[in-house]
């Protein structure tokens, strides 16, 4: 086992804001393990819409517009009160990092010994300990310190062991995205057979949807750019619809079982009408806008449900793992970059140029 230094190189976020807000330091100390918790040797890690939407402050209520809007100087808004991830005040600095694969290198009081040296992926979003029915969570590098780090420190039971030949930079991809959706796709209950229209189906989660939903043999309409289309055929998906262009006109209404959605705006209420009666509308996401219009009247004269999730639970979670183990789904990498360009990550993140997930080396000087 390798010595642990007593610092490292990591980013600290030190306020809500702009790029500016992102720190590259070479001198952050490696935290120590508490009762009950692991230190991680990150191998790899990975940009993720919270990781922004974080930054920004976008999760406050007085931000009305998309992501994007914000995305490089953040929002004039005041979002100090309720900025983060849980709506509450940002503790700062924070070392974000929502997804985060590695080695287990130390443990603390009341952890086996047995665990040191397991290979691990951390799930991005952990049930509380207080909680009584898993919904009440916090966000891994948002209110905790996360994997944009050489070392993070993790609830031992939020270090769930994987056996794959991917690279700590694949699964790297997984946690946050892939965590998400099939946590989505198991509330809403997706059934063999289902049509299943998946918006922004070029993103991290827009991919992880698409191949999960494979995963339960269901049909996949995706909607993405016209310059992404084989990418997203890539992931299994068995229809494609241009960004941008009617829903309606290209589906027709009442012809979808289920809407996945992660962009919401104005396109919004076109996928409540391309449902058929008794469908499920499943959203993680509004990278299109938060705010939308909604007539009441699709909803119950159709007899609609509506889901909203965020929340991963222990089994979807290692519903994950499994996947993953038996290659049902593959990591979807767009670019990588060094841990020191974490600003340069994120700008092509916003860009939306590129499909899969960018990933970030924390291992590289």
């Amino acid at each position: 086992m390798n010595t642990i230094p007593k610092k490292m190189r990591g980013v600290y976020l030190t306020g809500n804001g702009g790029f500016e807000k992102l720190e590259y330091r070479t001198d952050i100390d490696v935290p120590t393990p508490k009762a009950g918790e692991v230190l991680v040797k990150i191998g790899g890690a990975a940009v993720n819409n919270t990781d922004v939407n974080t930054r920004i402050g976008w999760y406050s209520k007085s931000v009305k517009s998309e992501t994007n809007e914000g995305g490089a100087s953040g929002f004039k808004e005041e979002v100090t009160d309720d900025g983060s991830w849980l709506g509450k005040a940002m503790e700062f600095p924070r070392i974000q990092g929502a997804d985060g694969c590695g080695i287990i290198v130390a443990v603390g009081e009341g952890v086996s010994q047995d665990r040191l040296g397991e290979r691990i992926l951390i799930r991005s979003v952990q049930q509380r300990e207080t909680s009584e029915n898993g919904l009440e969570s916090i966000t891994f590098g948002s209110e905790c310190d996360g994997a944009f780090a050489e070392y993070a420190t993790v609830l031992a039971e939020e270090a769930f062991v994987i056996n794959s030949s991917l690279s700590d930079k694949e699964l790297a991809t997984f946690p946050c995205s892939y965590g998400t959706a099939e946590n989505l796709i198991s509330r809403v209950g997706v059934e063999k057979d289902d049509v299943v229209l998946v918006t922004g189906a070029s993103g991290g989660v827009g991919a992880a949807l698409v191949q999960l939903v494979k995963v339960r043999g269901a049909k996949v309409i995706a909607v993405c750019g016209s310059d992404k289309v084989e990418r997203v055929k890539s992931y299994g998906a068995d229809e494609i619809i241009y960004r941008g262009d009617s829903y309606v006109e290209k589906i027709g209404k009442m012809k979808v079982d289920v809407v996945l959605d992660v962009a919401a705006g104005k396109m919004w209420p076109e996928l409540l009408e391309v449902l058929k009666k008794g469908g499920k509308y499943g959203v993680i996401g509004a990278i299109g806008g938060p705010l939308v219009e909604l007539d009441v009247r699709d909803l119950y004269l159709k007899d609609l449900s509506l889901f909203g999730s965020t929340y991963q639970t222990k089994e979807a979670f290692q519903n994950l793992i499994r996947y993953i183990e038996e290659g049902k789904i593959k990591p979807a990498i767009a670019k990588e970059f060094p841990l020191k360009d974490i600003v340069e990550a994120q700008k092509a993140f916003l860009s939306k140029t590129l499909a899969g997930k960018f990933v970030i080396d924390v291992t590289a000087k």
